[in-house]
C-alpha cells in the first residue's frame, strides 16, 4: 500500500539511527533527559579503551538500542521494518526465547501480521484461543482500506484496530503500543503483542503464562490466630488478596514502572477516601524517578525511596500478611507491591510500627500491651546489656552489689582477656552460629543453632576464655534481638549493640549515655516521606491508644492524626451500638 511504501522505503534493511529517531522523540524524553542529567542510561561512565575498541560494533548496536527504548520511537508502518528493529532489541538469532511468528489475518483480503512473545512465560493455550483463532479463522472482517473511495485514511485504519480490539479478540485485557518501548516491556512482563502491516501501533493481548508459587503460610510473620495467607511472588495475586479482605471501590491500585534499564512492575495501593493525595503523589514520584537497572527486590526499592538510606533504622515497613497491609491503608497509609516479591513495602513507616505484631489486633488487648512491654524490655536488653555489663566491670563495679561483685571476681579470677574482649568474642561467635543456622537449610539450621550455642558456651566457660556470667548477658541479649518483630529493625539493632558497646569500653556510662543521647537525636530528626519517625511520641500529636500499648478495640475511634487523613473518623464514639444508653443490654430486640 502507498503509505506503507513510502516509509519502508525510506528504511528498509536499514538500523533507525540516533538521527533518524530524533524526529520521533515524546514528549516525556524532556523530563527524562532533565532528570538523567543529560546523560543516557549508558553515558556516564565510559568502558575500558581496550574493551571499547575490541568490541566497538557491539559498543555502538548496544547503544542505538538503548536510543530506540529511551528516545520512545514510534513503531513504522512497514511490518518488516518492526520486525528488524525488534529483532535486534531482542538480541535474535542468540536469544532464542523471543518468537517472532508472521500470521495471515482472515480479512478480505488477507492482512499480514506478526505476534511476538517470549516463550516460557506466556500461556500459550491461551493465546491459541483468544489471539491465533479468532484473528485466522474467525473473523472474516473486510479490509476497509482496500475501498478506493475512502476519503479519510487514517480514520479508516483507526476503525480496522478497534474493530479487532472489540469484535475479533476476546482477551480480557487489550492495550495499544505506538512506541518500541511500551511493546518490549508489555512483552517482557509475559504479553503477547500483534503488530499488523500497515499500522504503526502495537495491539498488547493479555497472555501471562508463568509458573507462580501458591498462596500458603507466612514464613517470616507467622501468627497464632488471624489468617494464614501470605503474599506470592505474583503481583495480581498479591493485590486480589488484599481486594479480598477490603470490599470497596475506593480501593484503587495503580502500577508505576521504576528503574531505567528494564523498568519493574511495582503496584501502589491506597484508599482513595481515606489517603492524603499528596502522599500518593510523593510515593509515585519517588518510584518513577529511581534510575536503576535492576529492582526486583523490595529492599531495593526501599533504600532507594526512603528519606535517610544512610540511617541503618529502616524506615519503610515490610510485610508478607494480607490482613496487615489491609489494615494500614485503612488508616491512610499507601502501599508498595513489587512484581516477583512475596513482601509488600508500607509507607510511611514510624518506630511504633515496627514494634508491633500482626498478632496485636487477634489477641485481647491486656495481653497486647502486656507482650508489647515486653517487646520494649527485649529491644533495650539487646541493644544495651552487653555494653553496660563492659561499662560497669571496667569502670563502675561499685554498682555492683558485695555479694554479686565477689561471684563476678571470682568467676572472672582466671579470664586472661579484659570485659570488652571477651564479650566482643562471644558476640561474634554467636552472630555467626546465628548466621550459620540461617543458611543451612531445613532443622539442621535449628539444630545447629541451639547445639554450636551451648557446646561453645560450655567450651569457652571451661576453657576460662569468658566467664559465666557473659554467658548469661549473651543469651538474654539474643532473646531480646529475636523479641523484635521486625527483622530489618532487629539488624539494626544487632549493629548498633557493637557501636554501644565501644562507647561503653572507653567512656564507661558516660559513653553509652553520650550515644543514647546521639541515637534518640537522629531517630527524633529522622521522616518517612514527611512523617516524623518517632510520631506520635515526638513530636506529640492528639493522644492514640494503640502505638505505645495496645489499647480497647472499642476506643480507637479516630485515625492517626499524624497521617493527614481525608477521614479522620474510624468509628462512631459508641461503636458497641448494642449497648443502650442507659447502660442496659439490648438482647430482646424491642
Amino acid at each position: 500500500m502507498d503509505e506503507d511504501g513510502k516509509q519502508s522505503g525510506k528504511n528498509k534493511n536499514k538500523w533507525p539511527d540516533k538521527e533518524s529517531s530524533a524526529g520521533q522523540k515524546n514528549s516525556g524524553r524532556q523530563g527524562q533527559d532533565a532528570r538523567d542529567g543529560g546523560k543516557s542510561s549508558g553515558g556516564g561512565v565510559k568502558p575500558n579503551p581496550a574493551i571499547e575498541k575490541r568490541f566497538a560494533d557491539k559498543i555502538a548496536e548496544n547503544k542505538a538500542i538503548d536510543d530506540i527504548m529511551n528516545n520512545k520511537v514510534k513503531l513504522y508502518l512497514g511490518l518488516d521494518n518492526n520486525k528488524q528493529v525488534l529483532e535486534k532489541i531482542f538480541r535474535v538469532p542468540e536469544n532464542k526465547d523471543p518468537v517472532f511468528r508472521i500470521i495471515s489475518i482472515g480479512t478480505k483480503p488477507p492482512t499480514r501480521a506478526m505476534l511476538l512473545y517470549l516463550d516460557g512465560i506466556t500461556n500459550t493455550q491461551l493465546q491459541n484461543t483468544t489471539v491465533l483463532q479468532p484473528l485466522m479463522l474467525l473473523s472474516e472482517l473486510r479490509d476497509v482500506r482496500a475501498d478506493g473511495g475512502a476519503a479519510d485514511a487514517k480514520k479508516i485504519d483507526e476503525d480496522f484496530i478497534e474493530r479487532i480490539k472489540a469484535a475479533v479478540l476476546p482477551s480480557n485485557q487489550v492495550a495499544e503500543a505506538e512506541t518500541f518501548e511500551q511493546v518490549v516491556n508489555d512483552v517482557l512482563n509475559g504479553n503477547t503483542a500483534l503488530i499488523i502491516d500497515g499500522f504503526d501501533r502495537a495491539i498488547l493481548i493479555e497472555t501471562k503464562g508463568w509458573q507462580y508459587r501458591s498462596v500458603g503460610k507466612p514464613q517470616v510473620e507467622a501468627v497464632i490466630r488471624g489468617p494464614q495467607e501470605g503474599f506470592t511472588e505474583l503481583i495480581k495475586i498479591n493485590t486480589t488478596l488484599v481486594r479480598k479482605i477490603i470490599y470497596r471501590p475506593a480501593l484503587v491500585t495503580e502500577y508505576v514502572n521504576a528503574g531505567a534499564v528494564g523498568p519493574m512492575q511495582c503496584a501502589v495501593m491506597y484508599m482513595a477516601d481515606v489517603v492524603n493525595p499528596d502522599l500518593v503523589k510523593e510515593v509515585k514520584r519517588r518510584l518513577e524517578l529511581i534510575r536503576a537497572d535492576y529492582l526486583s527486590e523490595p529492599g531495593l526499592v526501599e533504600q532507594m525511596i526512603e528519606d535517610s538510606p544512610g540511617v541503618p533504622v529502616p524506615q519503610v515497613l515490610t510485610t508478607e500478611r494480607p490482613d496487615r497491609v489491609a489494615a494500614n491503608l485503612l488508616e491512610g497509609k499507601v502501599a508498595i507491591f513489587v512484581n516477583g516479591n512475596p513482601f509488600v513495602m508500607l509507607v510511611p513507616c514510624t518506630f511504633f510500627n515496627l514494634m508491633q505484631s500482626p498478632e496485636d489486633a487477634y489477641i485481647r488487648w491486656p495481653s497486647g500491651s502486656f507482650i508489647r512491654i515486653i517487646r520494649y524490655l527485649g529491644l533495650f536488653m539487646a541493644l544495651l546489656l552487653p555494653a553496660h555489663y563492659v561499662a560497669i566491670v571496667a569502670y563502675h563495679p561499685e554498682f555492683i552489689p558485695t555479694d554479686l561483685l565477689l561471684a563476678m571476681t571470682g568467676a572472672r579470677e582466671k579470664v586472661p582477656f579484659p570485659s570488652i574482649v571477651e564479650v566482643l568474642l562471644m558476640e561474634t561467635s554467636f552472630e555467626l552460629i546465628r548466621e550459620a543456622g540461617i543458611r543451612i537449610p531445613g532443622t539442621v539450621g535449628t539444630t545447629l543453632g541451639i547445639v554450636g550455642a551451648l557446646i561453645l558456651g560450655q567450651a569457652a566457660v571451661s576453657a576460662n576464655i569468658v566467664s559465666p556470667i557473659l554467658i548469661i548477658v549473651v543469651a538474654v541479649t539474643a532473646l531480646g534481638s529475636f523479641a523484635i518483630p521486625n527483622y530489618s529493625f532487629s539488624l539494626s539493632i544487632r549493629l548498633l549493640r557493637f557501636v554501644y558497646i565501644l562507647l561503653g569500653s572507653v567512656m564507661g556510662l558516660m559513653g553509652i549515655l553520650i550515644g543514647v543521647y546521639i541515637h534518640v537525636g537522629v531517630m527524633v530528626t529522622l521522616k518517612s516521606f514527611g512523617i516524623p519517625f518517632m510520631a506520635p511520641a515526638a513530636p506529640v500529636t492528639i493522644k492514640g491508644t494503640d502505638y505505645f500499648m495496645r489499647g480497647p478495640v472499642w476506643q480507637q475511634e479516630t485515625r492517626p492524626d499524624y497521617l493527614d487523613p481525608l477521614k479522620t473518623r474510624r468509628q462512631p464514639p459508641k461503636s458497641r451500638s448494642w449497648l443502650r444508653r442507659g447502660g442496659k443490654r439490648g438482647g430482646g430486640g424491642k
